[in-house]
């Protein structure tokens, strides 16, 4: 009996044997249908998990993925009874636990007894009640993904139990890889679209605030961050946030300058690469403002315009979690879309501005040709100026001998500039600096500022000021300044487009002295000829018409003293006293040709019209 019982047991185990092989079949033809169909992998981890525990005849089967940051999710379990191992948590891999040995050697391993052993997870083993726990490695791509356990509460664990996991983990393997892929086919279809969306609407030349948020909005969604950022290098070694989007809504940092210290846009400058800053701990303006926000960590890639590094654009993590790898990556490509919709629109912006300009230029310049007062001048350019630099008001100083300044003209965006005239002296004023400096000065903030101007310029709730210097046949006469009530500081190319209307103001100007020196001229030439007219007929009165007058007389008295029989002497005499008057009268005449009297007691009008008189006595009483 015992001979036959020997050669009966081999036949007891080849009949368990195809049994047991049998039932791994199915259970691996049921997994490989499910993974086939294109299930969830959620789905194919959990049926595997289920399938694996009656297979097998074990207690408790888990599938677990290691992580990035050196620790380890609980992706799938099955179990007959209470543990502490859920599906969403996650174990650092610490001590000697089987999933710690798998992740290190990449091969199965096993633990047959976590009595003492130190770990997380160890501990974890035991106060689920179990023992020993046997796995193997998920390898995808090459790589090890995870690890499948089993585990039994007293063991041992039967053998070679690693290797009849190993079919299923391969089936695991199949199931991520699939899932990966169409996670990844369904990304970049998701992406395309976005990229498409924005890239339609960078085509239809989308105003560039319009683009940016789209931009901000999408790329935030697609990469699943909570919030992204668009930042710009500014020309003083600063950069400033023109458009963002949290999950919140809102981006409470809009217009504000920072210092690169510290920041993502400081780290992308220095390497002019994507970069990342997966953790705001350093000191500085901008990670204190990120730390405020909330925000632990981003990602971003440079924007590069036209070959000169015009910003960055930055995703941005709440998790402790670092933002995945490829982050980098996926965020240069819509920073490419970025650079078009901002290349489109400074050169489509420039040609509107340049346009603008251009006919404000033309509508001043035309004014100060016809030769309008300069106060209706200072008026135009003001009203013309502030619209193109953004501003809120402008106007134009002069500069005055005992050191103040004088407001001659300007313009308000709500209206009531009520400043001409007023003298204010330089302190805390844009004009004071521009007199020091003799180039455009600026005042980014005048609060607390020190001076009578400063405080004119608080009341009308203007914020910061630029002003450029008005020179006039190369002497500083004044300066055109432009106003803002904006908290972020006004262009830094506003002091160009001020120098173009400041030659206009500057020409206006030197017209208008040239002309009040034409006429002071005028007036001069107009008062020396008519002195001079009044002294000719003073002197011909005083001198030649009081001669002929007294040689008349002496005549009259010589021709009746003369005896009456001398009548040829008479008569020679009354001709020589006829010829002295007319020659009186013509004398006269032309004393009153020079400078008629009636010019002097009546004016202009009844000069002229007794010279009418006399041109038609003259005439015989043709009017002709």
């Amino acid at each position: 009996m015992g001979t036959s019982a020997r050669i009966g047991e081999p036949r007891a185990k080849d009949r368990v044997e195809p049994g047991r092989l049998a039932e791994e079949q199915a259970a691996l033809r049921r997994v490989a249908t499910l993974v086939a169909s294109g299930a969830p992998s959620a789905e194919v981890f959990s049926a595997v998990a289920q399938e694996v525990a009656q297979v097998m005849h074990l207690p408790m089967v888990g599938v677990y993925r290691y992580d990035s940051d050196g620790l380890m999710t609980v992706i799938a379990t099955w179990s007959d009874r209470p543990h502490v191992l859920q599906p969403g948590t996650r174990w650092p891999l610490d001590g000697q636990s089987m999933v710690a040995q798998v992740q290190r050697t990449g091969r199965p391993a096993r633990v047959e007894d976590y009595t003492g052993l130190p770990g997380a997870l160890a501990a974890g083993a035991r106060e689920s009640g179990l023992n020993a726990t046997a796995g193997a490695p998920i390898i995808v791509n090459g790589s090890v993904w995870g690890a499948m356990g089993m585990s039994s509460p007293d063991g041992p664990l039967p053998e070679h139990a690693e290797d009849r996991l190993a079919a299923f983990t391969e089936l695991v393997a199949t199931a991520i890889a699939n899932s990966q892929a169409h996670e990844e086919l369904a990304r970049l279809a998701e992406e395309q679209g976005a990229l498409r969306r924005v890239a339609t609407l960078v085509a239809a030349g989308a105003p560039p605030a319009e683009v940016f948020e789209a931009v901000s909005a999408e790329v935030a969604a697609l990469l699943a961050a909570d919030g992204s950022a668009l930042m710009r290098y500014e020309p003083d070694g600063t950069v400033i946030a023109v458009s963002g989007w949290t999950t919140e809504g809102g981006f409470s940092n809009l217009g504000i300058r920072y210092p690169l210290e510290g920041s993502l846009s400081g780290v992308i400058l220095e390497t002019g690469r994507p970069g990342r800053v997966d953790h705001y701990a350093e000191v500085g303006e901008a990670p204190k403002a990120a730390r405020e926000m909330g925000f632990r960590s981003s990602v971003g890639a440079p924007i590069t315009v036209e070959g000169r590094l015009w910003g960055v654009l930055a995703v941005i993590s709440k998790s402790e979690k670092p933002l995945p790898r490829d982050t980098e990556q996926r965020v240069a490509e819509f920073a490419e879309l970025f650079a078009t919709a901002i290349a489109n629109s400074e050169a489509h912006q420039e040609l509107e501005r340049l346009a603008d300009e251009q006919a404000a230029l033309r509508r001043v310049a035309t004014l100060a040709a016809q030769g309008a007062p300069p106060g209706e001048v200072f008026e135009a350019v003001s009203a013309e100026v502030a619209p193109l630099v953004g501003a809120d008001g402008a106007g134009v100083t002069r500069y005055e001998a005992d050191g103040t300044f004088t407001a001659l003209g300007g313009w308000a965006a709500s209206g009531g500039y009520s400043y001409t005239g007023r003298r204010f002296p330089l302190e805390g004023s844009v004009s004071g600096l521009v007199l020091e400096t003799r180039c455009p000065s600026r005042i980014d903030t005048f609060e607390g500022r020190p001076g009578e101007a400063a405080a004119a310029i608080r009341e009308m709730g203007w914020r910061s000021a630029m002003g450029a210097p008005i020179s006039v046949e190369g002497s500083l006469w004044g300066v055109l300044v432009v106003y803002s009530k904006r908290t972020e500081p006004l262009p830094l190319d506003a002091e160009r487009h001020l120098g173009e209307f400041t030659e206009i103001v500057a020409t206006a100007i030197a017209n208008a002295e040239s002309r009040a020196e034409l006429d002071a001229s005028r007036a001069r030439i107009v008062a020396t000829a008519d002195a001079t007219r009044r002294r000719i007929e003073r002197d011909l009165h005083d001198g030649a018409q009081q001669q002929l007058v007294s040689l008349a007389l002496e005549v009259r008295a010589a021709q009746a003293s003369a005896p009456k029989e001398m009548i040829q002497h008479h008569d020679k005499l009354s001709d020589i006293a006829e010829g002295l008057t007319t020659a009186l009268d013509g004398l006269r005449e032309i004393a009153r040709g020079l400078h008629p009297a009636i010019l002097a007691e009546g004016g202009l009008a009844p000069a002229l019209k007794t010279l009418a008189h006399r041109s038609r006595s003259a005439n015989g009483g043709s009017a002709a």
